[in-house]
């Protein structure tokens, strides 16, 4: 037997494997194929105040390596979420996740009070590094002294641990963490996607109808795993690590980095089971090299 468990800012965690938000829907739509129960967290997609309609379409581009996607975080609002969604994910014995978006820190306080009469809610997770906003998310997540700031506010609104999502598309993801550390940051999330774009050269035109998207998939591995390796060095934060985990190696790899889970993304739309059959690899890992617990392993990169 081996122990999978992890504890996560004060919060235990049956498995490390956690899915990405807006990869997974709330979990009813993978509910055929996964048994949620196994499952560490689930991340639901990103919850606003009001409802949000997203970007035009197309929304999704594939790439090699990947996807692009450009959805611009459509939701029905939290009130739905909360009379909708909730109740699901409350039959089973596993931690809920919910991101939190919005363009301004005003909407960041209302979603996180939307919660507040919520039951079975274990962390919030700001959002604040989508790069399909166009007003505001983007300048929180490559700004230290705004990552503290909205990171402080929200903290200040919520009754669960929160967990701040970094983007990557910046020059210092070390600076960015520390600046959401200082604001009271529970956890890190890292990382979101890589901007990009694709053109369609018949048409002459972009792909996406918001013309940039966020890369995700394995081609971002490498990058996910190298700002795991410097946040981790750099902050007392315990660390989701997502980004391009496919497999079982993938999610090794981020822990030997010194992420305390593993989010799982974009490998869900090309494989539904893709959570459960990383988690099955990971335990055959441990047995085969007598690994009793996952701190054995964690962060142990010089």
């Amino acid at each position: 037997m081996v122990d999978l468990s992890v504890n996560f800012a004060g919060v235990e965690l049956k498995s490390p494997i956690v899915t990405a938000s807006g990869t997974f829907g709330s979990g009813k739509e993978y509910s055929q194929f996964v048994d949620l129960n196994r499952l560490g967290a689930i991340t639901v997609k990103g919850v606003s105040h009001e409802p949000w309609a997203g970007n035009p379409p197309p929304r999704i581009a594939e790439t090699h390596g990947g996807m692009l996607n450009a959805i611009g975080l459509q939701n029905p609002s939290a009130r739905e979420f909360i009379a909708n969604d909730l109740p699901f994910l409350k039959q089973f014995d596993t931690k809920v996740i919910v991101n939190l978006c919005g363009r301004t820190i005003e909407d960041y306080i209302a979603v996180a009070k939307d919660f507040d009469e919520a039951e079975g809610i274990d962390f919030f997770e700001l959002n604040i590094s989508c790069p399909n906003i166009k007003a505001g998310g983007m300048a929180m997540g490559t700004d230290p002294k705004m990552a503290e700031e909205v990171t402080r506010v929200v903290k200040q609104h919520a009754k669960v641990p929160v967990i701040v999502k970094l983007s990557p598309n910046v020059t210092d993801i070390v600076s960015i963490a520390k600046g959401a550390e200082a604001g009271g940051a529970d956890g890190l999330c890292l990382i979101n996607t890589l901007l990009g774009m694709r053109i369609d050269i018949r048409n002459k035109q972009p792909i996406l109808g918001n013309k940039i998207g966020g890369l995700s998939g394995p081609a971002i591995k490498p990058v996910a795993v190298r700002m795991v390796y410097q946040v981790a060095k750099a902050t007392n934060l315990p660390i989701i690590g997502t980004g391009g985990v496919s497999t079982w190696e993938d999610a090794i790899e981020f822990i030997m980095a010194g992420a305390t889970a593993v989010s799982v993304g974009t490998a869900n739309f090309a494989n539904p089971r893709a959570t459960i059959e990383i988690l099955d690899g990971i335990i055959s890992y441990m047995q085969d090299n007598k690994i009793q617990n996952l701190n054995q392993i964690r962060g142990i990169i010089e």
